[in-house]
């Protein structure tokens, strides 16, 4: 049985839309859940500071919330994905529904009438806290698939290698004249479409459960859809 992600543009196609998704929940996270990010902890740990010294009405415990489940999640991935690849199990669409079936859960946690700002406290740090935990195993995931330039949740590195191997940069270490700009710029765009995605469909007046929910059904879809790539992929010795 395969163990291994598909590859090529199959690959390349998965992690662009895990990363709009990704998107998607930064934008609901932000904008609906107040002030915190569920994948993009660079964030947190710079709100975490903001708060801490008591500038810019930044909400501590929510961001603390985020990076603890975020941290949980990387420790759960880590563990669940490894061991199924050493029991040569095919570890990457596992990694996919696990991160549906949680993401499925913060949408059912998220569920009322109102907008999410309105949760009570306890509800609102679930959903938080479901979404990051999904999140922490879905770097995991993207760290051990390795495809360059698509980590799903950090744009800042491919944004630097897009214009520094571009013919504004020339650098060549970093990839001028390998015709890597396409997929670094997919990569870059897919996370601006998820957020604009995201924050029109909150704007829309989309209850956050609902975006969330589609995020848990694409990602799901995406995971089904994996053996079947991954066959292709070793039937044609790609």
């Amino acid at each position: 049985m395969s163990v291994e992600p598909p590859g090529g543009i199959a690959l390349t196609l998965i992690m662009v839309c895990l990363t709009v998704v990704t998107g998607m929940l930064d934008a609901v996270s932000f904008l609906a859940l107040g002030q915190v990010f569920t994948a993009t902890q660079t964030g947190n740990l710079l709100f975490l500071g903001f708060g801490i010294a008591g500038q810019g009405g930044v909400p501590v415990a929510a961001t603390v919330v985020s990076i603890g489940a975020f941290v949980l999640g990387a420790a759960l991935g880590a563990r669940v994905e490894s061991g199924l690849a050493r029991l040569r199990r095919p570890w990457f669409p596992v990694a996919l529904i696990t991160e549906a079936v949680m993401l499925a859960a913060a949408a059912a946690a998220a569920w009322q009438s109102g907008p999410g700002r309105g949760l009570p406290p306890g509800r609102r740090y679930a959903v938080i806290g479901l979404m990051a935990l999904a999140m922490g195993m879905r770097n995991v995931t993207a760290m051990r698939v390795s495809a360059p330039d698509l980590t799903t949740t950090v744009e800042t590195r491919a944004m630097t290698a897009l214009v520094s191997g571009s013919p504004v940069g020339r650098d060549k270490r970093l990839g001028y004249g390998r015709h890597l700009a396409g997929r670094r710029l997919a990569s870059v765009g897919a996370m601006f479409v998820g957020g604009l995605l995201g924050a029109g469909l909150l704007g829309l007046g989309t209850s956050p459960m609902l975006v969330i929910a589609l995020v848990a059904a694409t990602v799901a879809a995406t995971a089904f859809l994996v053996p079947g790539l991954a066959r292709r992929r070793t039937a044609t010795g790609n």
